[in-house]
């Protein structure tokens, strides 16, 4: 993937691939009551977090997979919505690295609009299966997506959770990149250990203030 500017000049880039094409379909055919997110909340994230503005990158694997709570967002669910259990140890997380309120309010869209690309590597799932929409094509869009984000010229600190997201950091070879990584917060996973204690967020905003960006306001 050649450097580009802007979201849009990504997509146009993309137009005649075959792999991008079938997911074009794949979005524009599916039933909504039964495919998550929504159509227009399918690519959200290039929509809240330019190019440009990219500070932080967070790889989701796959929507959640119950009616209302996948919006298109990484890890968030809308207002209102109870917390589910990766994003409940999310929240622990962040409050034991930089302190503040413990977090109860699961729509993420005020990380989004600082520049916090929440991306899950796959787009969508057919409603109770998890995992369901796990295909070669999304995992080529994912590839040329951080391949973008890791040509731009801004720093970037990439968040990796889960050994699925850590299988694209062969991508990501910029020097003004860095990789955070560690276990899925899913509590099958973060209980094991791995997860907790690695201090993420304040090792984000570190990196950010040493390369002269500002940092993440992690609490609303």
């Amino acid at each position: 993937m050649k450097q580009v500017k802007t979201w849009q000049d990504f997509f146009l880039e993309l137009e005649n691939t075959l792999y991008f094409k079938n997911i074009k379909t794949l979005v524009e055919t599916s039933d909504e009551t039964l495919v998550f997110p929504k159509k227009e909340d399918v690519f959200r994230a290039f929509q809240f977090t330019p190019l440009d503005k990219v500070k932080v990158v967070i790889l989701g694997q796959d929507p959640y997979h119950q009616p209302g709570q996948a919006m298109g967002l990484a890890f968030s669910v809308p207002h209102g919505f109870k917390l589910p259990p990766s994003l409940r140890n999310i929240f622990k997380e962040m409050h034991d690295d930089i302190g503040g309120p413990l977090m109860s309010d699961g729509d993420l869209t005020y990380l989004a609009k600082q520049g916090v690309f929440l991306f899950n590597t796959i787009l969508t799932v057919q409603k109770d299966k998890p995992l369901s929409h796990a295909n070669d094509h999304y995992a080529a869009f994912t590839k040329d997506v951080i391949s973008a984000l890791n040509n731009a010229p801004q720093p970037i600190v990439f968040i990796l959770w889960g050994a699925y997201a850590k299988t694209f950091k062969k991508y990501i070879n910029s020097p003004n990149k860095i990789i955070i990584e560690g276990n899925h917060p899913s509590p099958l996973s973060a209980n094991r250990g791995g997860f907790f204690g690695l201090k993420y967020f304040s090792k984000t905003n570190e990196f950010l203030s040493k390369n002269g960006v500002k940092p993440i306001d992690w609490h609303k």
